[in-house]
């Protein structure tokens, strides 16, 4: 039977042409904690731990796709993010640490403001790791979701089930919105992380991501990268209360342009963030209704 060593030098082999070697060795603990239910300490203090043929054969499985760039994530069908496990597949985007990031300073802005807990609104979903996470910490919060994609909201829903919150989704386009209660309803928080990346972001990205994750949730025109930002602040200039948030994730790139144009719909206290990286890529607003 093969052992825990073995698979080891098969990822390194087959892998090392597509990730780093901290990478390599991150997915193939990743992948032996999946399939043979062991820790990644014994991972790292047994390696001669023998693998029984099945799981050895789903390794081998798991590998071959891997060897295409496909994610891990979308492999195993599950992601983790904000302590939480969420379902993911092709129809949505694999959650990012940075939009951890996020949904940390949202939670600690609302919890250090005046800001009444009451309506929330995420836009462009996905697989709902953002109002989910909301929801698991701010249990009074009444949140609600949309995305264009009909496919995206079916993941969202499974797992806002399988996280046990209650979240009100709604497909819709926010450049074209048509449902009565998304457009009759005020919210005190209103987030989004849009697609932002443009063409010439492309050619810089893995393959992982460009071959596999769902380009209209990734991509924006070249002619118009801030085409969501602008429809967004311009619905939140109506649509949220006096006083009430918006978060957006955004393109490093394009910082100084999201504040510009959030000062025209007269938005105030605009601040931006960096990740963990060092880059700008969240930025806060409020909204003082005349």
């Amino acid at each position: 039977m093969r052992t825990v060593k073995q698979v080891s030098a098969d990822f390194s082999g087959q892998l090392s042409t597509i990730y780093d070697a901290n990478e390599v060795n991150s997915l193939c603990i990743m992948v032996l904690e999946n399939v043979v239910n062991i820790s990644s300490a014994k991972i790292r203090a047994f390696p001669e731990t023998e693998i029984s043929t099945p799981d050895s054969e789903r390794i081998t499985h798991i590998l071959t796709r891997l060897t295409t760039g496909e994610p891990i994530q979308y492999i195993l069908g599950c992601a983790e993010f904000y302590g939480l496990t969420f379902k993911v597949n092709p129809s949505v985007l694999i959650p990012r640490p940075e939009t951890e990031e996020l949904v940390d300073w949202i939670l600690s802005s609302v919890g250090s403001s005046q800001l009444a807990i009451g309506r929330f609104l995420d836009i462009g979903t996905g697989s709902g790791c953002i109002p989910i996470s909301l929801k698991k910490n701010l249990t009074d919060a009444q949140v609600s979701a949309i995305d264009i994609s009909p496919e995206a909201l079916r993941t969202a829903k499974e797992n806002a089930q399988l996280n046990k919150v209650d979240i009100n989704f709604i497909q819709d386009d926010i450049l074209n919105p048509t449902n009565h209660s998304l457009l009759t309803t005020y919210y005190s928080l209103i987030i989004s992380n849009p697609p932002y990346v443009t063409l010439e972001d492309k050619k810089l990205m893995h393959r992982n991501v460009t071959d596999f994750e769902p380009h209209t949730a990734l991509f924006v025109p070249e002619d118009d990268p801030l085409i969501f930002y602008k429809a967004i602040a311009n619905f939140a200039s109506t649509h949220l209360e006096k006083d009430g948030l918006l978060f957006f994730e955004f393109n490093e790139s394009y910082g100084k342009e999201i504040v510009n144009i959030l000062n025209d719909k007269q938005f105030t206290n605009i601040e931006l963030r960096k990740d963990m990286n060092g880059k700008d890529r969240m930025v806060k607003a409020v909204y003082s209704r005349n």
